[in-house]
């Protein structure tokens, strides 16, 4: 048990310190908010910053901030008696984010965007006042995959999770060291430590999530064909847009032109258009050799 966990707590803390070097998300002097929530994923966030803090080759401050969203049950001594017992830095932040959710969203339907917006906020508002000017989510590589599939499924994009992220107003910048980590190793590490786990009651018991579904999906996949959820991720960060039909990120209009873009052949017909953004994808099956 002592060995496996050793070797556990040092592949967690390499990927880490991977992920933080490959996109120099911690630097001298930062203050970094650790968004705690009370699950897995945040508390091995924060307990691997606080190893790292002590070898780094940088000096920086970590302080664990926590939303009590005040949703019903949520068993506010835990957080605050934890961080107490670690002696660091921390502040828990009130917000009845909950009532407002329950009554934005009717019943049965998924809350957890209205709810993220609504906690960013919050975080964002709390680190500018305090001068955190860095800020630590504890979202691993299942969750920036996961977030893939969505967007692709749902929205008809081609967009994750990224490890690092400045918001829309260009006030903070978001980080995710867990980024490389896999959430098997994330639940056993928590498990050996012991950390006191709070349950989200606010969107936990919904049973039909999005999200849900493509996790199953990827873990049905690693479980047939490990490689390929590997192969997955790997390909999130070998991106060729040249490879893509996105004009905004390579220019395939100018590629071999004799003359400037010209829409000549383009007709201009509603009902020609109409019919075009109405046609079914056709797949032709492969044909032997």
């Amino acid at each position: 048990m002592s060995v496996t966990y050793n070797k556990l707590h040092k592949r967690l803390r390499r990927l880490i310190g991977k992920a933080i070097q490959d996109f120099q998300m911690i630097e001298e002097g930062d203050h970094v908010m650790v968004c705690l929530s009370g699950g897995k994923d945040s508390y091995t966030l924060l307990d691997m910053l606080l190893s790292l803090q002590q070898s780094a080759p940088v000096d920086f401050k970590i302080t664990a901030v926590n939303l009590d969203q005040k949703q019903p049950g949520f068993p506010e001594h835990v957080l605050p008696e934890y961080l107490q017992s670690i002696g660091v830095d921390y502040h828990i932040i009130e917000s009845d984010t909950y009532s407002i959710v329950t009554d934005k969203i009717e019943a049965g339907k998924t809350m957890c965007s209205l709810c993220s917006r609504l906690r960013r906020g919050h975080l964002y508002t709390f680190a500018e006042a305090h001068g955190m000017n860095k800020i630590a989510l504890g979202h691993h590589r299942f969750d920036i995959m996961e977030t893939f599939f969505l967007n692709l499924f749902h929205g008809g994009q081609l967009k994750a999770m990224p490890a690092k992220l400045q918001s829309d107003d260009g006030k903070h910048i978001v980080i995710r060291p867990l980024a490389y980590c896999d959430e098997r190793d994330i639940a056993k590490y928590a498990a050996w430590k012991a950390f006191p786990i709070i349950p989200c009651n606010l969107c936990g018991s919904q049973e039909n999530l999005q999200r849900q579904a493509v996790k199953e999906m990827l873990l049905e996949w690693d479980r047939l064909q490990p490689q390929r959820v590997e192969n997955i991720f790997a390909a999130l960060g070998r991106v060729r847009p040249s490879h893509l039909l996105d004009g905004e990120l390579f220019d395939f209009a100018s590629l071999g032109a004799k003359s400037e873009a010209n829409n000549w052949f383009v007709d201009n017909d509603k009902e020609d258009k109409d019919v075009l953004q109405e046609m079914p994808l056709i797949f032709f099956p492969k044909t032997a050799d």
